[in-house]
């Protein structure tokens, strides 16, 4: 069976005259004849008795009819849906993010999608680095925002930002009064990071063994919010990405740059590689990538 034959079929079953059935598909009734006829040999058996003066069904014409019927509204409903979804008014796309960017920058580029784009569903994983990587090279998600991988064996990387790591300090730390602190200040006192495999601290133990410098710690935890809070009850300072500068001033804590060495990394988005995106994962990327690879992380 064919989608034409079917319309065709039912045209007449529901008018019982080829002439209106062609009027109303806008066919010529060679066309319809051939289509209905079509539809029986198919089948097996006649669908329609037609004579010079009527048309009628036969039972197995009437069973077809509700079957019909159904057959095409499901067909016309998969077909606006799928219009829908390329149209980008309907559909769903699901992304995972490191927990630095997803409560930081991330809500302002979602606005901007939500804005132009309302009726797409965002799910958002909010997952450590090592995590974003997983899903998205099992295609647990369409796309993940994290810092560079070493090894993108099966991964697509598109730069947004590059990221600055600062100091975190107790707003009344002598070391708040400066605009900067090199790491031999600030590893004088007691330092605060996340736990491993956090991204974050794999990646200053690295970066500080490449210049001599172990990394000292005193207090570790697995969320941010953790350690800008015990950074601004004195407990110590801390290192972060800059893009969770705004998150611990919120917090109580003071940021302000930090050198010998610099320490920063590339954030992007990362897609499973040599795969198409859906038509709203592409959207939301390029929201993202317009809302965000100009932005000032450092600032």
């Amino acid at each position: 069976m064919t989608v034409k034959q079917l319309r065709a079929f039912l045209a007449v079953a529901q008018t019982l005259s080829f002439t209106q059935a062609c009027e109303h598909l806008h066919l010529s009734q060679p066309a319809l004849s051939l289509a209905v006829k079509g539809l029986e040999e198919s089948l097996g058996g006649r669908l329609l008795i037609r004579t010079t003066r009527s048309v009628r069904l036969t039972p197995e014409g009437e069973s077809l009819v509700p079957l019909a019927k159904r057959l095409l509204a499901d067909w016309d409903n998969a077909e606006e849906v799928m219009r829908q979804h390329f149209t980008l008014q309907l559909g769903r796309v699901a992304l995972a993010a490191m927990p630095s960017f997803a409560c930081n920058q991330l809500p302002t580029a979602l606005m901007a999608f939500r804005c132009r784009h309302p009726r797409i569903k965002v799910t958002v994983h909010d997952v450590i680095n090592e995590q974003v990587i997983d899903m998205v090279r099992h295609q647990r998600v369409e796309l993940g925002i994290a810092f560079e991988p070493d090894a993108s064996d099966g991964l697509a990387f598109t730069p947004l930002f590059e990221d600055r790591f600062v100091a975190v300090v107790p707003a009344d730390s002598p070391l708040a009064e400066a605009t900067t602190a090199c790491w031999a200040e600030l590893l004088r006192h007691e330092f605060i990071t996340l736990q491993r495999p956090s991204m974050v601290r794999l990646l200053l133990e690295h970066e500080l063994a490449v210049q001599g410098i172990e990394l000292p710690v005193a207090f570790e935890s697995h969320q941010l919010v953790t350690v800008g809070r015990m950074v601004a009850s004195g407990l110590g300072v801390s290192a972060v990405p800059a893009l969770c500068r705004q998150q611990m001033h919120e917090l109580g804590g003071h940021c302000l740059a930090l050198t010998d060495p610099v320490i920063a990394r590339p954030v992007g988005v990362l897609s499973p590689a040599g795969r198409e995106l859906s038509v709203a994962a592409q959207a939301l990327q390029e929201i993202l990538a317009a809302t965000l690879s100009s932005a000032d992380t450092c600032r």
